[in-house]
């Protein structure tokens, strides 16, 4: 059975610093391009990160530039977001999703080019 599960997610201060985790199992995650997304109440699902598999290639959001980092660590089949400098419009619950095309890039931050999901962890970025 194919899994993603997402942990990590809290309550932080603004200008504070989270590190999400987003780990596999049922399959091996360097196959697979890997995205966050992020979606806050009343808000679509965006694109924040994402991680492509052909390349170890990584792409970020304009809200997200200088700011988030994604990576993989493949001994531990996990990938990672780590967001620094954290604001409340920060504030959403977060998803990593994998998808199949290894060379996936002008659409990466399209919700339907992804294959799974995982269940989303919320981060709340709050004084």
């Amino acid at each position: 059975q194919l899994q993603l599960v997402e942990s990590g997610g809290g309550l932080v201060q603004p200008g504070g610093s989270l590190r999400l985790s987003c780990v596999a199992s049922g399959f091996t995650l360097d196959r697979y391009g890997i995205s966050w997304f992020r979606q806050a109440p009343g808000k679509e699902r965006e694109g924040v990160a994402y991680i492509r598999s052909s390349d170890g290639n990584t792409y970020y959001a304009d809200s997200a530039k200088g700011r988030f980092s994604i990576s993989r660590d493949n001994a531990k089949n996990t990938v990672y977001l780590q967001m620094n400098a954290l604001r409340p419009e920060d504030t959403a619950v977060y998803y990593c999703a994998a998808t199949e095309r290894a060379r996936l890039l002008f659409v990466w931050h399209v919700p339907s080019a992804y294959d799974y999901w995982g269940q989303g962890t919320q981060v709340t970025v709050s004084s």
